[in-house]
């Protein structure tokens, strides 16, 4: 085997996790408490993070990380005040759109990435669909290149969702799969150009009375 797809399947993962690592903080370079424990939220045209921090005395204090402004840390009365009981309920238990629960996500631009990552799963599940149906035509057992091409585009899909989710076990199992995908096709193509190759030889011998195999005269009438 060539070093080049080796070196592509290490690299690839690499590359995956340290996007993931250096993926931009949603609230800019604004450092969040120590201890903190964060969820995404969205408040009329705002988006960003509510930081909840257990206090010594077994309170929990709150900070707004909106737009990458920070609000000043409020206590759970404050809280209360400014926004209201039923908002700071719907805050404490999460999202209350029943989309947005579903994917786990906060606002209607995550959504994107959420079709980015269902329509590569689409693609994904397609390829055994297809091939399923080629083998069943051809009474045999075939992976046809369409499949390949499939994988490959449905694995760049998720690759990109899975970055996005900062999950890792995801980036390591799409990353690889690429690799692999992309040397099938290259395999394919390399082996399309040797038979056309051959294909071309073989009558310029025939034209002379030759047997391409043999590469001796064929009898006469």
């Amino acid at each position: 085997m060539k070093p080049g797809p080796i070196i592509a399947m290490i690299l690839l993962p690499l590359l995956g996790l340290w996007l993931i690592w250096n993926r931009p903080n949603p609230v800019g370079n604004t450092p969040l408490r120590a201890n903190a424990e964060v969820q995404h939220v969205r408040i009329g045209n705002s988006s960003g993070l509510i930081e909840v921090v257990l206090e010594p005395d077994g309170s929990n204090s709150f900070r707004f990380l909106l737009d990458e402004q920070p609000s000043p840390v409020l206590n759970d009365e404050a809280i209360k005040n400014l926004l209201g009981d039923r908002v700071h309920a719907q805050l404490i238990s999460g999202p209350t759109n029943p989309l947005f629960r579903l994917f786990n996500i906060a606002n209607w631009g995550s959504m994107i990435w959420v079709v980015v990552g269902l329509g590569g799963q689409a693609v994904f599940m397609s390829r055994f669909l297809i091939q399923w149906i080629v083998s069943e035509r051809k009474r045999e057992s075939v992976v046809p290149p369409v499949f390949w091409w499939i994988s490959l585009v449905g694995a760049i899909f998720l690759f990109a969702y899975f970055i996005w989710r900062r999950d890792i076990v995801g980036v390591l199992g799409q990353s690889t799969g690429v690799v692999i995908y992309a040397r099938n096709l290259r395999l394919i193509h390399k082996q399309t150009k040797r038979l056309a190759r051959t294909d071309a030889v073989a009558p310029e011998g025939s034209e002379h009375g030759l047997d391409p195999a043999s590469d001796t005269k064929k009898p006469g009438p």
